[in-house]
């Protein structure tokens, strides 16, 4: 059975997640209309993969006796600017889960819980990824600057992500 506050904090995580899914769908919604498909589609995939991480959670707390509360997921901003700016955001947010996972880490040692230190070793890994990759766009987004047929040729990157 889990520990009361590593429960709350895992089913905050949940909604941490989920909220992730938002704001890249929000993104890819802002690059869809801006005709960067390949933009778009790298923030789909990006969605799905953070729906996969909360259902992750949401599969170890039922696992572990716990009981998974859903709360309000906040609405994302509309407007995330130029790619870079966007791509920014999305690195100050994957920053701040990275900062959250850690606290549960912590947590789950204060606690001497070690099934979900273990379960949590997974996310510590991903976030490492996550913070990396999007690193990575950042880079190239500084490069291009406003080099429109850089934008195209990252655009058409981008969209050949499996």
């Amino acid at each position: 059975m889990l520990q009361e506050e590593i429960l709350e904090k895992l089913n905050q995580q949940i909604n941490n997640e989920l909220y992730a899914a938002y704001i890249y769908q929000a993104m890819g919604a802002q690059f869809e209309a801006e005709g960067l498909e390949g933009f778009a589609s790298w923030m789909d995939l990006q969605t799905q993969e953070e729906l996969e991480h909360a259902r992750k959670i949401y599969d170890y707390v039922n696992e572990r006796g716990g009981r998974v509360e859903l709360r309000a997921v906040d609405k994302p901003p509309k407007d995330f600017g130029t790619p870079l700016e966007a791509f920014q955001a999305a690195l100050e947010h994957e920053e701040m889960v990275t900062g959250k996972i850690n606290e549960l880490m912590s947590l789950a040692r204060k606690h001497q819980d070690y099934a979900t230190e273990s379960f949590l070793q997974w996310f510590v890994d991903e976030q490492v990824e996550e913070e990396e990759s999007v690193n990575a766009i950042i880079d190239k987004l500084e490069m291009i600057g406003d080099a429109s047929s850089g934008i195209y040729i990252l655009n058409n990157e981008l969209g050949r992500r499996q």
